[in-house]
């Protein structure tokens, strides 16, 4: 809740025109896009309508608010008090959504959120009118999470047209959404989206009882939420998962797990989630089973490609040189020999600029962001070799390093893999494979102690879960995906009927 709205928390709006709009003008320091049009209601009862200009649509406070209170009509007579704006209020106006409100804050709080409001002279209400009609970008194809098979529609930063973009894929009665503010000054809408048939109602009410105890002054992303609401912050695995695709988030769903949507942001947040879901795309489902699980267990080859790579490196060509065939030793002897650091300082220096060309690519404008990757990847690497200052060898596993990152399907774990990987090339510098043993298994430990609202984080390999592992590093027909995952806790199991079909 706003100071504002604080501030004038529990204060009746008063029956005088001129007290309410000075109010208004005041709380808002007479902000020149608060718009307050007066008007004889009805040709009989002076009255004032506010709106804030570009919060709402024109064209429905013309002809939906401002037309009908403007016409000539015929009476009744009006015995009790406020009866009528209750006539206005079902006879008179045409909009789609019209409210009583009776506190000076339900006015300003409806002004901030694009509704329109008319107060009456001699009246302590006033109504609040739907008329919101602000710029939002069109619906349009994903932009960090692309198919080649699949639906092309993404999120944009309205929570209504998100929620309806779910609503169309899921038409079912059991889709209950629920919304709150959260945010003392920004009062962002909050949406929790479930189907309350499927899911677990314990994730419900944890979610319910975190979003609760927010007590912060804005929410501008989805970002805050997922840290405020995340089981443990000293991690650097995601334990909340976030998509801008409504295909992900629907099919999240029906697994039962529960999205959180935020106003002002594509990405939806989705919890429970599980290690196994960062490796999981949409595409994934569209494609045949066979096709789906190779291109699957690519992705876990390549996870351990992005982790392991150059630490293997560093480790083999400092501690464990018998392990490679005399040729390739050779070969890789002789790319060193006029390298004058050792294999630690070459990865940590390729890694180092490589991190940096991948945070150019993102900030640099998009017309020049295509030359200054090439310039970084083939320029640079092979002027580096040339010179001297690293070894070929470096550079191809550099290379493939940076590939392999790009294949995981989530962000969030890349840039975990990321992190870990310099804590690998370290501890395999000082101790060889004995420390990258180490940090693997204090990793596998952390991982099976994770837990996202409650589910443990490994599921269904830690605890092990038999019928889970349909879908995890391979996925089975559709035929034989008869029930949804237990690890999410659903309610209920059965996802299609157990009939066979005659061919």
């Amino acid at each position: 809740m706003s100071t504002a709205t604080q501030s004038s928390q529990g204060q009746r709006i008063s029956p005088n025109l001129t007290e309410n709009t000075d109010y208004c003008k005041k709380v808002m320091g007479n902000s020149k896009d608060l718009m307050i049009r007066p008007l004889q209601c009805l040709h009989k009862w002076p009255s004032v309508m506010l709106y804030i200009d570009g919060m709402v649509d024109v064209q429905i406070v013309n002809h939906s608010i401002l037309e009908p209170l403007l016409q000539t009509r015929e009476l009744p007579d009006f015995s009790a008090d406020n009866e009528h704006l209750s006539y206005l209020q079902n006879d008179v106006l045409v909009a789609s959504n019209v409210v009583l409100i009776n506190e000076i804050k339900d006015v300003l709080d409806a002004l901030l959120a694009g509704f329109a409001v008319v107060l009456l002279e001699g009246s302590d209400q006033g109504l609040k009118i739907a008329a919101a009609g602000w710029e939002d970008r069109a619906v349009g194809e994903p932009i960090s999470q692309t198919v080649v098979r699949g639906p092309m529609e993404g999120f944009n930063e309205n929570l209504r047209t998100n929620t309806g973009l779910i609503r169309k894929r899921i038409r079912d009665p059991h889709l209950w959404i629920e919304e709150r503010e959260i945010g003392r000054v920004s009062n962002t809408r909050v949406a929790v989206v479930y189907l309350e048939h499927i899911v677990d109602q314990e994730v419900v009410n944890e979610l319910r009882r975190r979003l609760d105890e927010i007590d912060i002054d804005a929410i501008l992303e989805s970002g805050y939420i997922e840290e405020l609401v995340q089981d443990k912050t000293g991690t650097i695995f995601p334990t909340v998962y976030n998509s801008e695709r409504p295909d992900t988030v629907c099919a999240a769903l029906l697994e039962g797990r529960v999205a959180i949507i935020i106003d002002g942001t594509p990405f939806v947040l989705l919890v429970p989630a599980l290690f196994v879901h960062f490796f999981q795309s949409p595409e994934d489902y569209y494609q045949r089973a066979d096709i789906s699980s190779l291109i699957r267990m690519i992705r876990y080859l390549a996870f351990f490609i992005a982790l392991l790579a150059p630490s293997f490196y560093i480790a083999i060509t400092t501690f464990h040189q018998e392990m490679l065939p005399t040729n390739l030793l050779i070969s890789l002897a002789a790319q060193r020999e006029g390298v004058p650091f050792p294999a630690f300082i070459e990865a940590i220096l390729m890694e180092l600029t490589y991190e940096i060309l991948r945070e150019a690519g993102i900030r640099i404008p998009k017309t020049v962001g295509q030359a200054v990757s090439i310039v970084g990847t083939l320029v640079i690497g092979q002027a580096a070799v040339d010179a001297g200052v690293v070894s070929a060898a470096m550079v191809i596993i550099v290379s493939i390093t940076a590939i392999s990152s790009y294949v995981i399907p989530e962000n969030g774990l890349s840039i975990s893999v990321r992190i870990l990987r310099f804590v690998l090339m370290i501890l395999a510098a000082a101790f060889g494979f004995y420390g990258i043993l180490m940090v693997l298994l204090i990793t596998v430990t952390h991982l099976c102690s994770l837990r996202s609202f409650g589910v443990s984080y490994m599921s269904p390999f830690a605890p092990y879960i038999g019928k889970d592992l349909k879908d995890t590093i391979f996925r089975v027909p559709w035929a034989r995906m008869k029930t949804r995952p237990l690890s999410t806790g659903t309610a209920n199991e059965t996802r299609q009927a157990d009939k066979k079909t005659k061919r």
